[in-house]
C-alpha cells in the first residue's frame, strides 16, 4: 500500500519487470498527493482513505523537515515545507459524493477493485452499508491500535475504537440489509497473531491487514517518533544516515507470516473448519471467558457475538455474482470516444471529433484518458485528441485526463470539473449569443480541479466553491470563484479575473 503520499515514478515504471517495486494498492486520501492518471492506472486496488484508525476525523501533517527533495517531487510540493492533509475529502460531503468518487476511480482504472477505508466507531455499520450501495468492492474497518507512530498523543489515547467493535457492527448491518454478499470486509489495527486473525474471521472479516507486526520483524523498536524523522531503526525516516541502520530483510516478514498462518491453522483445526471461508461470520464459535473477575466480568459482549440470520440461500461472504455493475460499457467513452478514436490512439494520429453531452454523462473522458496513459505513460503531445462537446457536462467532466487529450465544452458543467487533472486541457465557455454576463454567472459547479497535478483549464465564467483545492501543478484561468478557492495548494498557477468568495 502506497499510503497517501503518492509513489515515485521509478517504482511505477518497474511494474511487470524482473524487479517489480510498483505498489499493488494505491491510496487516495484527502490530500490527493501524487494522484495522477499514471498512479491510478498502475494500481490493482485503489483505496479511498476516509479516515485513519488512530486518529479518526483528523487530517495528516508531514513536518517540513521530512519533506526531502525526493519526497517533494513525489508529492508535487516544495522541499522543506510542511504538508497538510485536509480533515475531509473536499469532494465528499455525502454518501452520493463518495459514490461519485468510486465511479471516477473505476473509470480511471476499470481493472482495479475499489476499496474504502473506514474507522471502527459507533455507527460505522450504517456508513459501510452506504459504501456497499455506492459500488465499493471492499470495506476496510480500521482499529484504533494500529498506525500510531505519527498520530498525536491526544488521539492515540482518546480516539478510535477496537477493530472488533466496528467489524462486528459492519458485518451484522450488511447482513440485515441484504448487502453482505456485495462486498468483502477487511480489518486491520495491530493484528499480531493467528488468534487475532481467527477472531477477525469469526466476526465477519475475509481479509486481514498487517503493518505494525511486520515492521517489528524488520527492526522497529516502537519509539513512536515517526513524525520526527529520527527513527533509530532507519524505517520511518528519509535521513540517509539513519537509513543506513536499517537491517530488515523480506524473508523476516515472510517467516513471520508463515507462523501467523500456522497458528491460524491450529485454531481452525480446533474449531473443525477446513477453510477460512467456513469461519467467516461464525460468531457462534466465540464465547466469553469464564475466568474474568471484577469489572471485566460485567462487560456485555452479546451484541458483538450476535449472529444475525442471513437466510438459507444467502451467503454471508462476498459473492462475485452480486458485484456492483457500473455499466461502463454504456458510457460515452466506450460508445463514442473509444470507437471513433481507438485506431487513432493506436497510431498516435491527431484527431478532432464533435460530441453532444448531457448531465448524465458522468466522468466524461476519464476512460479514454486512462487508455492514453496505459499505452503512452505520461501522455502524448498537447492537443493530440481534441473533443469538442456541446451541452451540459456531467459530474467529474474530464476527471484525471492526461496530456494529449483536450476537452472543449460549449455549455456548462456540474461539480468536480477537472478533478485530478493530470496533464490534459479543459476549455469551457457559454454558447454564442447568450444575453447574460458571463463574468457574473456560474458555468461550472463546486470542487473543480480538486487535486489537479498538471494540465490547463480555461473557464469563461464563474466557478463554484472550493475551486482548485489541493492543486499541485495545474494552471487555470477563471472569471470568478466561490468560497475557499485555492486552499491547500502546493503548486500550479491560478488566475482569477473576477471576484473571489462572497
Amino acid at each position: 500500500n502506497t499510503g497517501e503520499g503518492g509513489e515515485d515514478y521509478e517504482r511505477i515504471a518497474s511494474k511487470n519487470t524482473a524487479v517489480d517495486r510498483c505498489s499493488k494498492i494505491k491510496q487516495v486520501a484527502s490530500g490527493r498527493f501524487g494522484v495522477t492518471s499514471q498512479y491510478l492506472v498502475s494500481a490493482e486496488e485503489i483505496q479511498i482513505k476516509m479516515a485513519q484508525g488512530a486518529k479518526p476525523g483528523e487530517g495528516g501533517h508531514l513536518p517540513g523537515k521530512k519533506v526531502y527533495p525526493w519526497i517533494a517531487k513525489t508529492r508535487l510540493s516544495t522541499p522543506g515545507v510542511s504538508l497538510i492533509s485536509p480533515p475531509p475529502h473536499h469532494d465528499i460531503y455525502s454518501i452520493e459524493d463518495l459514490e461519485q468518487l468510486i465511479f471516477d476511480l473505476k473509470n480511471s482504472n476499470r481493472a482495479a477493485r475499489i476499496s474504502v477505508k473506514l474507522v471502527s466507531e459507533a455507527g460505522v455499520g450504517t456508513v459501510a452499508a452506504g459504501v456497499a450501495k455506492a459500488g465499493a468492492q471492499v470495506v476496510l474497518i480500521s482499529g484504533y491500535d494500529g498506525g500510531t507512530g505519527a498520530a498525536p498523543a491526544s488521539s492515540i489515547h482518546n480516539a478510535g475504537l477496537p477493530w472488533e467493535l466496528g467489524l462486528a457492527e459492519t458485518h451484522q448491518t450488511l447482513i440485515m440489509n441484504g448487502l453482505r454478499n456485495k462486498v468483502r470486509i477487511e480489518t486491520d489495527g495491530k493484528l499480531m497473531s493467528g488468534r487475532d486473525v481467527a477472531i477477525a474471521a469469526l466476526l465477519g472479516a475475509e481479509e486481514y491487514g498487517f503493518a505494525t507486526a511486520p515492521l517489528v520483524t524488520m527492526g522497529c523498536v516502537m519509539m513512536r517518533v515517526c513524525n520526527l524523522d529520527t527513527c533509530p531503526a532507519g524505517i520511518a525516516t528519509q535521513n540517509p544516515e539513519l537509513r543506513k541502520r536499517f537491517a530488515g530483510k523480506p524473508e523476516y516478514v515472510e517467516n513471520f507470516m508463515k507462523f501467523i498462518a500456522e497458528e491460524l491453522r491450529e485454531y481452525m483445526a480446533k474449531l473443525g473448519c477446513r477453510t477460512v471461508n467456513e469461519m467467516v461470520g461464525r460468531s457462534d464459535l466465540l464465547k466469553v471467558r469464564e475466568d474474568l473477575t471484577g469489572r471485566e466480568k460485567e462487560i456485555d459482549l452479546s451484541r458483538i457475538l450476535n449472529n444475525p440470520y442471513a437466510g438459507p440461500k444467502e451467503k454471508v461472504t462476498f459473492d462475485p455474482k452480486h458485484v456492483y455493475d457500473f455499466e461502463l460499457e454504456k458510457s460515452k467513452d466506450e460508445t463514442v470516444l473509444l470507437k471513433q478514436l481507438g485506431s487513432a490512439l493506436a497510431n498516435k494520429q491527431r484527431r478532432s471529433i464533435d460530441v453532444e453531452v448531457t448531465n448524465t454523462d458522468r466522468s466524461f473522458g476519464t476512460i479514454f484518458g486512462s487508455e492514453i496513459t496505459k499505452k503512452y505513460g505520461t501522455g502524448l503531445e498537447e492537443d493530440t485528441f481534441v473533443v469538442k462537446c456541446t451541452g451540459a457536462g456531467g459530474q467529474s467532466f474530464g476527471a484525471f485526463i492526461p496530456k494529449g487529450l483536450t476537452l472543449e465544452l460549449v455549455g456548462d458543467s456540474n461539480d468536480y470539473f477537472g478533478k485530478g487533472l493530470s496533464g490534459g486541457k479543459l476549455v469551457v465557455y457559454a454558447p454564442a449569443g447568450v444575453k447574460y454576463k458571463k463574468d457574473e454567472n456560474i458555468i461550472i459547479g463546486n470542487v473543480a480541479l480538486y487535486g489537479a497535478t498538471s494540465g490547463k483549464a480555461f473557464i469563461s465564467g464563474v466557478a463554484g466553491e472550493r475551486f482548485c483545492v489541493r492543486n499541485s501543478g495545474a494552471s487555470a484561468v477563471v472569471e470568478g470563484v466561490g468560497d475557499h478557492g485555492c486552499e491547500y495548494m502546493t503548486g500550479g498557477r491560478v488566475v482569477v479575473l473576477g471576484k473571489t468568495g462572497k
